[in-house]
Order: structure tokens, then C-alpha cells, then sequence
């Protein structure tokens, strides 16, 4: 398993290589908790920076070719606004609607979670934010909680994921049953 080193007074950094860690770990846990990773939020964001990028790149294909008095006409006045338009709408899915979203996932048995990240900038604590659901929408678990990266990085910058899963297992209910389930399946040895 390759070691994955970070600079250490690097916050941002030490959260992006925790979110990466969390996808792994959901994805792979021992069967029936597995998650399987929901991509809606994404295709919708790349939806609306591509349709953003493809208007961008029209219209100044359209001023290379037509020339600058081409851009008053009413379709690259359309495009423009368009562009405006999905960026504005791209910007309010970013900080609304996924809002720190890391992954989101469903089990075989209909069951949700939604992970959201964060930091305050130069400090210590990784935040998380984990919503767990029945398959009927019911809240099952609604947690905030909160550790210093040096829980589950050395020194030197190295992550560590072993004690970053027993964190999350200590904090989040099917997770810890997971856990357990995992302890069982290898004989008292939870590491994977």
C-alpha cells in the first residue's frame, strides 16, 4: 500500500486527503454495509460547468471568426446571459446544495448516508457532517463531530487510515456495526 505524505501546517491538504480516505472506506467496508457511491451531484455540476464552458468557448470562437460587431447580435447576447446564467446556478449548487459534500451513498438494503466536510482555515479540527437515512427518507443518525488531523497523521505528515476508520467507527452508528462485522470476519482483526 503506498504511504500518502502531506506537508503537515497544510489544513488544506490534511482535509483533502482525509475526504479521499472516506471513499475507499465506504465503498469497501464488509457486506451488507457496503456503499455504493451516488454520482447524481456531481454529473450535475459537471452538467452546468461544461454547459457554462461550452457557451464560453462559442462565443469567443464567434468574436475570433465574426469579429467583435458580431457580438452585439442577439444570440451571443443570449449566450452571455446563458453563461451567466449557469455559472450563477453552478456557484449556488457548489455552496447550497452540496455544501461540503465529500460522498454520498446508498446500500443494497436502501439505506443513505451523506458525508460533508470541513475546516476552519488554520486550525486544528477536521469537521464532519454524516446523515444517515431508511430507505423511507426517516433520519436514522444526524451527527457533527469533530477531531485534530493528529489523530490519524504522524509527524511527518504520513496518514494513517487505520485510526481514521476506528474514529469515524466510534462516531457514526452503522459504521461501528461494520466494524464489528469486519472484526468478526478477520478473527479479532479489524485493519484492512
Amino acid at each position: 500500500m503506498a504511504t500518502t505524505k502531506v506537508p503537515v501546517y497544510s489544513t488544506n491538504d490534511l482535509k483533502s486527503t482525509s475526504d479521499d480516505a472516506l471513499v475507499p472506506y465506504l465503498t469497501n467496508l464488509p457486506a451488507p454495509f457496503t456503499f455504493t457511491p451516488s454520482y447524481t451531484n456531481t454529473n450535475v455540476r459537471f452538467a452546468l460547468g461544461y454547459s457554462a464552458v461550452a457557451i464560453a468557448a462559442f462565443t469567443f470562437y464567434a468574436d475570433r471568426t465574426l469579429g467583435w460587431e458580431a457580438t452585439t447580435s442577439p444570440w451571443i447576447i443570449a449566450a452571455v446571459v446563458s453563461y451567466f446564467i449557469l455559472n450563477t446556478a453552478l456557484t449556488y449548487w457548489i455552496w447550497g446544495v452540496e455544501a461540503g459534500e465529500v460522498f454520498c451513498g446508498k446500500r443494497k438494503t436502501g439505506e443513505t448516508i451523506s458525508v460533508s466536510s470541513s475546516i476552519v482555515k488554520n486550525s486544528v479540527p477536521y469537521k464532519l457532517h454524516v446523515q444517515y437515512k431508511s430507505p423511507a427518507g426517516k433520519v436514522l443518525q444526524d451527527k457533527r463531530f469533530e477531531a485534530p488531523f493528529t489523530t490519524w497523521f504522524s509527524a511527518e505528515g504520513v496518514f494513517h487510515p487505520e485510526p481514521f476508520r476506528r474514529w469515524l467507527a466510534s462516531e457514526v452508528d452503522v459504521l461501528r456495526l461494520a466494524a464489528k462485522e469486519n472484526e468478526k470476519k478477520n478473527g479479532g482483526d479489524s485493519g484492512r
